[in-house]
């Protein structure tokens, strides 16, 4: 499976939220035994990240995950271009794919 490429806006001092359904040759892939992961970097070389996003499988079954930032955390994040990706992993990292990549607009809050 190869990651698929999805930029996104988060509008700062708001909820981020990404409902995501993983699919392998049109059909739900099983998330059974993965959890997800995904992070907020200023640019791909970055030492540290920017925001961790809350990430879960909402149905293993159904390949549903979903990827969160609260508003308390996209508030403190610089108005900005950004690089995220969200991965999928087994217990010790036995397995590690990464489902989606692309490059994340925060645009500034006016209403604080």
């Amino acid at each position: 499976m190869s990651a698929g490429t999805y930029n996104i806006t988060i509008d700062q001092g708001t909820d981020f939220v990404l409902d995501l359904a993983v699919k392998e040759n049109n059909s739900a892939f099983d998330l059974t035994g993965y959890s997800a992961r995904a992070q907020l970097r200023r640019t791909k070389n970055s030492d540290s990240a920017t925001a961790t996003f809350t990430c879960t499988v909402v149905s293993a079954s159904d390949g549903t995950i979903k990827m969160e930032l609260d508003n308390s955390t996209t508030a403190s994040i610089t108005e900005g271009s950004y690089f995220y990706d969200l991965e999928i992993y087994t217990a010790s990292d036995a397995t590690v794919e990464r489902i989606i990549q692309g490059r994340a607009l925060v645009t500034r809050e006016i209403t604080r």
